[in-house]
């Protein structure tokens, strides 16, 4: 099983136990989608403070985004650990708001596209931004979370 270990660090929004399971079940979709059954995935929802420090202490950007994703090192051993995401979830409302959708819609895509990049997906050029999107939007399909 793909377990994934969640901390709250933020206080804007409250997070609750079926965003928690939504959170869960994206990046456990996303993973099964691409081979793997068992390993651990750590996630921080934070605030923007927070994921600006770590942009910045990371990816020398002094900005916020919405989400960073640190890959672990090796996918390898019984249980692999695939890596830690953080998610600014008052930046995933403002999106939210903008696309039409819901906070937890845009939480779970998110983090499905953070896992995506936790297993070396990346979206530098069109050709890879293509292939990361259709992978994303399947994930979000299959758990039910599609664009409306």
């Amino acid at each position: 099983m793909i377990r994934v270990r969640i901390q709250n660090r933020q206080n804007s929004f409250p997070v609750t136990g079926a965003m928690k399971r939504l959170i869960r079940n994206s990046i456990r979709t996303a993973l099964k989608c691409e081979g793997y059954a068992d390993g651990e995935v750590s996630v921080l929802l934070c605030s923007g403070e927070q994921i600006r420090e770590l942009n910045r202490d990371f990816r020398n950007v002094d900005a916020p985004t919405d989400v960073l994703s640190f890959p672990a090192d090796e996918l390898d051993g019984k249980r692999p650990f695939f890596g830690d995401m953080a998610i600014y979830v008052s930046r995933a409302a403002e999106q939210a708001q903008e696309y039409g959708h819901s906070l937890e819609r845009e939480v779970a895509y998110l983090s499905a596209h953070s896992a995506l990049h936790l297993v070396g997906y990346d979206h530098m050029n069109e050709e890879e931004r293509a292939v990361m999107r259709e992978k994303e939007e399947h994930v979000m399909t299959l758990i039910g979370q599609e664009r409306k």
